[in-house]
């Protein structure tokens, strides 16, 4: 893992970095300037935030965190019900409708900008290879494309003033994978992905960005995973308020990868040095899925 006092230490034999070129090493870099305007409250205070898929779940878990120290939040969903019930009740704004064009209505609503966006609407589409095109496409496009989009429109705004920033509600699956959920899986190693080429891109230039990765979380979305869901995510399911709580703290202190489930690092770092275990491992549940209850 990645270590904010310094370089990556060398390998025990006295190798070089993790067999980086010197180049590419990791190399210590200052906090960004997003603490000084909401550096008292978890990094929000008077914050414009936009919460997508705000509705329910972690969405409305994190719209009352962000209401609750100090932001001002606009509240999207694809249920106009639930968007306005949430917005009513964190004193917030609503915008119903796809989280892909949200920027310009919120960026108004506002009053004439964003400074914190939290891409947190996500589908989670079951199936492997044999899945529809249509539920891969609807996976890439709400699990990735939508973040793609929202940072096309805030990335001009944000570098011009030299702040902003996106928090991605990626999943534990984009560190690791989930089993039965094969477009799932892909799109959220996706969105890792494009989250950490916003963070290594533009950091230096005052924006900071966030990778919220937690296992279960006791939501609708959790109770659809079905078998798969009951096996691997329900024993160790944790409240969406928890979630929203670790995302306040991971941006008070300005982390990128933010687990609301800590272990998930020690299975990231088996996956990443001995993968051949953990995939044994991994296929062991796949076994206990298709043997189902004992």
């Amino acid at each position: 893992m990645r270590r904010r006092g310094g370089e990556q230490p060398a390998g025990r034999a006295g190798r070089r970095a993790e067999g980086f070129p010197v180049a590419y090493r990791p190399v210590s870099l200052p906090l960004t300037g997003n603490r000084g305007k909401a550096g008292d409250v978890g990094g929000v205070r008077d914050a414009r935030a936009v919460v997508t898929g705000g509705g329910a779940g972690i969405g409305a878990a994190l719209a009352r965190r962000l209401a609750a120290g100090g932001a001002r939040v606009a509240v999207n969903d694809l249920d106009p019900a639930r968007a306005r019930a949430v917005a009513a009740e964190v004193g917030g704004v609503a915008l119903p409708g796809d989280a892909s064009g949200v920027v310009p209505a919120a960026r108004e609503a506002l009053g004439g900008g964003i400074d914190l966006f939290c891409a947190n609407a996500g589908v989670g589409t079951g199936g492997g290879p044999e899945a529809a095109d249509d539920a891969w496409s609807a996976a890439w496009d709400v699990n990735v494309m939508a973040h793609v989009r929202a940072a096309r429109e805030l990335l001009p705004e944000w570098l011009e003033r030299g702040e902003g920033r996106f928090v991605a509600t990626v999943s534990a699956a984009g560190l690791l994978s989930m089993v039965g959920a094969a477009p799932y899986s892909v799109t959220k190693h996706a969105a890792l992905a494009f989250a950490e080429w916003l963070s290594l891109t533009y950091r230096h230039r005052g924006i900071a960005v966030h990778a919220v990765c937690p296992q279960g979380v006791r939501t609708d979305m959790l109770r659809a995973t079905g078998a798969a869901g009951d096996l691997v995510l329900a024993p160790g399911a944790i409240e969406p308020e928890e979630v929203a709580d670790a995302v306040v703290a991971g941006i008070a202190e300005d982390r990128f990868l933010i687990l609301p489930h800590p272990e998930v690092a020690e299975y990231s770092a088996v996956r990443a040095t001995d993968p051949d275990r953990w995939l044994t491992g991994m296929n062991r549940l796949q076994q206990s899925l298709e043997s189902g209850p004992a």
